[in-house]
C-alpha cells in the first residue's frame, strides 16, 4: 500500500488513465506472455490494483486519453515523457510502441519536436537496414556473433537528432507518488549488466550492457532519480525498497 501523504496534482481519473497509457505502450508489440504479465502486475500493484490481461486490462484509447488529461496540457506532456520512457526502457523503440505514442501525442494536442526526432531516427535506421524491421533505433536484445560493436551504436548524425529528446526527457517534473513508484519500478536500479548466452557450448549471442549502446540511458536514470527524490523528499517515504 501507498503510504504517502502527498499532495498530487492529479485526480485519481487521471493516474488511472495515464498508467492505463503507459501499459498500452509497454505492450504495444501485442506479446504477452506469462513472464511479461507477472511483470505488468508487479508494476501496477498498489498504483493501479493488480492488472492481468486475460482480465480487467483494456488499453486505453487516444481520445479516452485526451478526454481525461485534456488538450495541450502540461499534464499532458509529462505523460508523453513518461510514455518515451517506458518505450525506451528495455533499450529498443519499435515501430509499433512509435505508432501508439504518436496517436497519444496528436490527441493529447501536442507537437513535440523530441518525439518528431525519434521517429525520424527510426526513418533513418529503415533507410540503412537491410530489411524490414519493427524494432530499428536502440536493440540491445541481441548482437549476432561478428558483428562489430560499433555498427550497433547510433551514427554521429543521429546523436545530434537525439539531443532534442534528451532535453526534453531531462525537463520531466514528477508530481503524483503513483507516477513516481511506476518510474522506479520500470527502470532498473542500475545498467543491466553485459552477458554472454551460450548454447551447447558455443557463444550464440553477446548482449552488451544497456547503458553502452541506449544513448539517453542517462535520461532514464535521471526521470528515476528524480522519482525517488520526490518520494523520498516531499512524501516522506522509505525508497530503500528501490536501491
Amino acid at each position: 500500500m501507498l503510504m504517502s501523504n502527498a499532495k498530487s496534482s492529479c485526480t485519481n481519473e487521471e493516474i488511472t488513465a495515464w498508467l492505463r497509457g503507459l501499459l498500452t505502450i509497454a505492450w504495444a508489440d501485442g506479446n504477452y506472455d506469462e513472464d511479461e504479465q507477472k511483470m505488468i502486475a508487479n508494476l501496477t500493484q498498489d498504483e493501479l490494483n493488480s492488472v492481468s490481461f486475460e482480465g480487467n486490462f483494456e488499453p486505453i484509447a487516444p481520445e479516452e486519453l485526451a478526454d481525461v488529461l485534456g488538450k495541450s496540457t502540461a499534464n499532458g506532456e509529462n505523460f508523453l515523457r513518461t510514455a518515451v520512457m517506458v518505450a525506451l526502457a528495455d533499450g529498443t523503440y519499435s515501430l509499433s510502441e512509435d505508432e501508439v505514442i504518436y496517436k497519444f501525442c496528436t490527441a493529447l494536442g501536442h507537437k513535440v519536436e523530441a518525439i518528431e526526432a525519434l521517429r525520424h531516427t527510426i526513418e533513418d535506421s529503415k533507410c540503412d537496414a537491410q530489411g524490414p524491421s519493427s524494432q530499428i533505433v536502440f536493440d540491445v536484445n541481441a548482437t549476432p556473433i561478428g558483428t562489430p560493436l560499433s555498427s550497433r551504436l547510433p551514427q554521429p548524425h543521429h546523436k545530434n537528432v537525439l539531443q532534442p529528446v534528451k532535453d526534453w526527457l531531462d525537463a520531466w517534473e514528477v508530481h503524483d507518488p503513483r507516477v513516481a513508484h511506476f518510474v522506479c519500478k520500470m527502470i532498473p536500479p542500475q545498467c543491466p549488466f553485459e552477458r554472454d548466452v551460450v548454447l551447447f557450448g558455443r557463444k550464440i549471442v553477446h548482449i552488451p550492457a544497456m547503458c553502452k549502446i541506449n544513448p539517453l540511458y542517462e535520461q532514464l536514470v535521471g526521470m528515476r532519480f528524480r522519482a525517488l527524490c520526490y518520494l523520498a523528499d516531499e512524501c516522506k517515504e522509505d525508497v530503500s525498497i528501490y536501491c
